[in-house]
């Protein structure tokens, strides 16, 4: 029997500063199942798909893989496996075009698939895992190359690894997803909101925590319902709630989210495990699940496809390393001609150059948008110093001053503003009268503080190794110089035992001189006879 379930709730929700209403367009996708395409004749598999060390190599080229058998191991402590997707051929591992706001090209391994999708010898389910060690557990996650999905694809198992001196009290699921036209998320929670739960189960074990909070923007009501009813059929009620919060972006912001939900504040420069606080995305939760509870690594994630340019927006679900025009040929291609190509959402997502990037573990979104849907930009004006953006930054930041340091290269000062508190969200761009690209002025200034950072170390490393080379070099000559005094007092000794200071080496061959001249001395003349 169906259960009416409300969407209120009787805990008290906080709100963020600043904020903005936007169109969602999320009906454009949410509206059909998940799909799942045909498999691509090429799949591109970056090897750094995470923050962190870029995985290695494992595989000859020429070599067959099977689906799910690791291709790149992770080469770090922060740092991610990388799994075959499919079945098939290494034919390459070269670069090749990937999705990054820089437009470069990355290492990535090709493989030509043979249309079999031969699963690979997968380790055993841990269905027991409550009785097992908490470690072993870790080691699973990590094993499958689980990263975060919800964008920011740090590994999983570190995240879930707060250490002995942080407490975690409460894990903060993450299913708000704020941003436009974006709907993975949303069709994830309808259609496997059981297999979620079973993630998010397994995550509370792990760390330990009293109690679960699911966040979920209200304009999903039949997602939440769906977790709410499945949540019913567990024994998790006591720890977890389901809680509908207000639509607003950039509400589905890790630290805003939590503000939302406990009223907590994530200090500057900080992280949420310094407030007791976890977050993970609903769709790492229900990765978490594929690897503990059915042994599969992380080879495929659900993707929305949509903008009013595509015929049929949809949400599929598709291996690694797909090629985007692939999913946008599944999807019926275009409907007329894209102004533009983004792959994540119209205020935090970036351009794409080309429609042969791959999909990778972070990728949630592809949008192939009309002029009307994003008209090109208008000439940036002066300042006029209104204050709206500072009014509308979740982030409690003064984006005009940080505007202006940046545009003045005074990387300093801008630093003293919190600049690498900006999510880059979009929302004081959004509200600027006169049109200036505030984003792409912080993300400027993070990047060349970054190099300078990067110089920096490398100067530092540069000047401990000549240190050190000194260091050596003067330690060698002292214990040269040691050497040579040993020797010299070696030599030095018998002559300070001899109080007339004779030549010892003289009194040597004099000694043996004497010693030969007695020997004859006491030696008897031998005797000569005649035979007669």
């Amino acid at each position: 029997m169906a259960i009416a379930l409300k969407l209120t709730s009787k805990r008290r929700l906080w709100t963020f500063h600043g904020g903005i209403h936007v169109p969602d367009e999320k009906s454009l996708s949410n509206t059909q199942a998940i799909e799942s395409p045909p498999l691509a004749q090429r799949l591109y598999v970056p090897l750094q798909q995470h923050i962190g060390a870029p995985a290695r190599p494992l595989i000859e080229l020429g070599a067959r893989v099977l689906k799910g058998q690791m291709i790149a191991e992770p080469s770090g402590f922060i740092s991610a496996p990388v799994h075959a997707p499919s079945s098939g051929r290494l034919i390459a591992i070269e670069e090749h075009p990937v999705p990054h706001p820089s437009g470069l090209a990355a290492l990535c391994a090709v493989i030509a698939t043979d249309g079999e999708d031969t699963w690979a010898e997968l380790p055993p389910p841990l269905t027991d895992y409550p009785q097992l060690d908490a470690a072993l557990i870790r080691e699973r996650i990590l094993w499958a190359g689980v990263v975060g999905m919800g964008g920011a694809s740090f590994p999983t198992n570190v995240k879930l690894t707060p250490g002995t001196d942080r407490k975690i009290q409460t894990l903060v699921i993450n299913g708000a997803e704020c941003e436009p036209y974006i709907s993975c998320d949303d069709r994830l929670m309808r259609e496997r909101a059981g297999h979620v739960l079973e993630g998010v189960r397994i995550m509370h074990h792990l760390l330990g925590v009293r109690a679960v909070m699911i966040g979920i923007e209200d304009n999903k009501p039949e997602a939440i319902e769906a977790m709410r009813l499945a949540l019913a059929e567990t024994d998790m009620h006591d720890y977890t709630e389901i809680l509908p919060i207000p639509t607003l972006y950039p509400s589905g912001g890790e630290k805003q989210l939590i503000r939302i939900l406990t009223g907590k504040e994530v200090p500057t420069s900080g992280i949420p495990a310094q407030i007791g606080i976890v977050c993970q995305n609903v769709g790492t939760a229900a990765a978490v699940a594929d690897a503990v509870l059915l042994g599969r690594p992380l080879i495929s994630r659900v993707v929305t496809v949509s903008g009013r340019s595509i015929a049929r927006p949809s949400n599929v679900e598709v291996p690694v390393g797909t090629p985007a025009e692939h999913l946008i040929s599944h999807c019926g291609g275009y409907r007329e001609t894209p102004r533009k190509l983004v792959c994540g959402g119209p205020m935090m997502g970036f351009e794409l150059r080309s429609a042969e990037v791959p999909i990778t573990k972070a990728t949630n979104c592809l949008l192939a948008l009309t002029p009307e849907e994003s008209p090109s930009p208008e000439p940036a004006l002066a300042c006029i110093r209104c204050g709206r953006c500072a009014e509308v930054c979740p982030a409690k930041l003064l984006p005009q001053q940080m505007y202006w340091y940046a545009r003045s290269k005074d990387l300093d000062r801008i630093q003293d503003y919190n600049l690498f508190d900006c999510i880059e969200c979009g929302c004081c761009a959004q509200v600027c009268p006169s049109h200036i690209p505030l984003v792409q002025y912080y993300r400027y200034a993070k990047t060349e503080i970054w190099a300078r950072e990067k110089d920096r170390r490398k100067s530092e490393l540069a000047r401990a190794r000549h240190a050190a080379k000194q260091a050596r070099l003067e330690r060698q000559e002292q214990e040269r110089q040691a050497r040579l005094r040993k020797q010299k007092e070696a030599l030095e000794t018998p002559k300070a035992a001899d109080p007339e200071g004779e030549d010892p080496k003289k009194a040597l061959i004099e000694a043996a001189r004497r010693r030969a001249a007695a020997k004859k001395a006491v030696t008897p003349p031998r005797q000569l006879t005649t035979d007669n």
